[in-house]
């Protein structure tokens, strides 16, 4: 039995935590949670994340789980010793940049891609929100392209948990609908960890989405992805 079992699903925040897994080679074991079945909120489940979301780890070894992506890279850094440098300065940089991708970036995408993906093919068209998301996401990007500039990576002149939360939701700017046009730093920041084995073995675990990252043709997808998430978009009305 491994220590680590993740529960998750083909999301920007669920990859997170198998790219820290798949990197670092912890052995672990998963649970896909259908959200078609609504899994997330069953109650076995809410006993170990109350807010039924994913990804949720449960790790054995303190006989606990861990819930909220951030959280658990930061669990996970800290147990294994990988991707976290260990001077006070450099950690708190990655910090501040794991908080960035938490606070801002999930959010803001993860709005412009519900407003586009998800409300508007389900009857729920919303202008004003999508502009809204849209145009804050891609000055989010323009944050870490500046940032960027004359670096390898986000945080502490390292690959990090900072590179491996931030680099789903910003890698998925074409689900989202937002334009990298003009910022060279970041998508050369794409191109070195496009580049990564285990990055790219992670994004098929639990399932590859290759809609979310440009890699194929959207429409089915989209039809399918608006379908799975319908209810969320009729409770709201």
């Amino acid at each position: 039995m491994t220590d680590i079992h993740l529960y998750t699903a083909a999301t920007m925040n669920g990859y997170k935590p198998v790219i820290f897994l798949e990197e670092a080679g912890v052995p672990y074991d998963l649970t896909f949670i259908d959200f078609s079945k609504q899994e997330q909120k069953a109650p076995d489940y809410l006993k170990l994340n109350p807010n039924g979301k994913i990804p949720t780890i449960v790790d054995r070894s303190e006989d606990r789980p861990i819930f909220e992506s951030g959280a658990i890279l930061w669990h996970l850094a800290e147990r294994y010793g990988q991707f976290l440098p260990y001077d006070p300065v450099g950690r708190s940089e990655v910090m501040q940049w794991l908080f960035f991708q938490v606070g801002h970036i999930g959010p803001m995408m993860g709005q412009a891609m519900y407003f586009q993906r998800i409300a508007a093919p389900n009857g729920h068209e919303e202008p004003f929100s999508i502009k809204r998301y849209v145009e804050e996401s891609r000055r989010l990007l323009e944050v870490l392209d500046r940032w960027l500039e004359g670096k390898e990576w986000i945080a502490a002149d390292q690959y990090t948990i900072a590179d491996m939360a931030i680099y789903p939701w910003a890698r998925a700017y074409l689900w989202a609908k937002v334009s990298i046009d003009g910022l060279p730093n970041l998508q050369a920041w794409f191109d070195r960890i496009d580049a990564r084995p285990a990055v790219q073995r992670a994004l098929t675990i639990p399932k590859a989405q290759p809609a979310f990252w440009g890699q194929a043709d959207e429409s089915d997808f989209l039809k399918e992805n608006a379908a799975r998430f319908a209810s969320d978009v009729i409770s709201e009305r």
